[in-house]
């Protein structure tokens, strides 16, 4: 049976050992009746008047703000402007986040044409490209090796990574990640343009030829605009701070979801729900927390029905607060800034410990060097450092691991 939200489910079971049967994740059943509850109040189904008015608003803000930026013409005051439309292009891609889990059209060829609409046209990001690493990362939320949210972007190194496993950027990255987490944010944006472009030649397909297309047109009209109106030092800085306040809006959005919340060993058998709840993190707050956040505040709820258009996401969560109550699954929930001193403290502390590892890597190094082997403990066997999933629960995480 194929559930409502489902993707790339996991096993639900332990694998065997010695004979012994397998496990199965009393989460599981609780989960299948759950979804079937869900579907039948409707909470699947889609949401196209709210739709129609959403898009309708972005757009034409989205085109308010370049008459405005026009209107303004070659000024320094046009920085405000940019500042407006990093918060427009992010409101859009929330837009393309929907349509990349086809919340809010029947079919996915009418929500893969938004998608290419708002992300490749309008914001300048493949939407292949994003659909592609976005379902891999809600196929295995915050699983080492396999979530690329851990190791796409920013290149802030694994933490489960072993230090002399890592070239020395991503070891110094890693060793002070929690001081650079909110300037490397402001990278964001440039490194998904970058990503996705590489991706693009690679694959080198049709689909990659339209959304390259698409890409430049975007980046031909953006460039004109902004050239045409701005001296150049003044278009720089525009172009400086409007993917600046794009980057930052993107990531204040996405980080408080899944950073700093337990991470899964690769390979590890854990059961759909169970994986998708204790790796998620919501935010509190009302409607307005609800428009700023794109919807992503309720991350527990999006993560087991990725499909629900986003405004059903505020109606199921009393029913998915039930569930994880009955299946003995902690649902996690924090305040804006409560989560952001939740991350900050667990980088610090993976920091810390990296500091720790370097000296540690660099000693045992030597004595394989000199000894013709690695370090090796009294049972002939080797050692090495290594960070466990447990040591990566931040202190004052509401949530149990996996």
């Amino acid at each position: 049976m194929t559930l409502p939200g489902d993707l790339a489910r996991p096993s639900d079971r332990a694998p065997a050992a010695d004979g012994l049967p397998v496990a199965v994740d009393p989460s599981t059943a609780s989960f299948r009746a759950l979804a079937l509850q869900v579907r039948a109040k409707g909470l699947l189904d889609r949401r196209p008047g709210y739709y129609r008015l959403k898009i309708t608003l972005t757009i034409f803000a989205f085109m308010a703000g370049w008459v405005l930026f026009v209107i303004v013409g070659n000024s320094w005051t046009t920085l405000a402007v940019a500042a407006l439309a990093g918060i427009i292009f992010t409101q859009l891609g929330f837009i393309g986040h929907d349509a990349g889990h086809n919340q809010v059209f029947g079919t996915r060829r009418r929500n893969r044409l938004l998608g290419l609409t708002v992300g490749n046209v309008l914001i300048g990001l493949s939407f292949g490209w994003w659909v592609h690493k976005h379902n891999a990362h809600h196929a295995h939320p915050n699983e080492v090796g396999r979530d690329p949210d851990m190791s796409e972007g920013v290149p802030l190194a694994s933490p489960a990574a072993p230090e002399n496993g890592r070239r020395p950027l991503a070891s110094w990255l890693a060793r002070w990640q929690a001081p650079l987490f909110f300037p490397l944010m402001l990278l964001r944006s440039g490194g998904m343009h970058v990503l996705g472009v590489k991706r693009l030649l690679r694959q080198r397909d049709h689909a990659a030829a339209v959304e390259t297309s698409l890409i430049a047109l975007h980046a031909a009209l953006y460039l004109t605009v902004v050239l045409l109106v701005l001296s150049p030092l003044k278009a720089l800085a525009f172009i400086a701070v409007q993917q600046a306040v794009f980057s930052l809006y993107l990531g204040i959005s996405f980080a408080p979801n899944h950073k700093g919340m337990p991470i899964i060993e690769t390979a590890t058998a854990t059961s759909f729900a169970r994986r998708q709840v204790v790796t998620a993190r919501n935010i509190t707050g009302g409607r307005f927390t609800d428009f700023m956040l794109g919807g992503l505040n309720y991350q527990i709820e999006h993560h087991l029905f990725p499909s629900m258009p986003r405004p059903n996401l505020r109606r199921v969560q009393g029913l998915v607060r039930d569930f994880c109550v009955a299946a003995d699954l902690c649902y996690s929930e924090e305040k804006f800034v409560e989560s952001f001193r939740q991350i900050v403290h667990h980088l610090s502390d993976v920091g810390a410990a990296s500091r720790v590892q370097a000296p540690l890597a660099a000693e045992g190094a030597a004595r394989s060097s000199a000894a013709g082997g690695g370090a090796r403990r009294a049972d002939g066997r080797y050692r090495r450092v290594r960070q466990t999933a447990s040591a990566l629960v931040p202190s004052g995480s509401r949530t149990k691991a996996p």
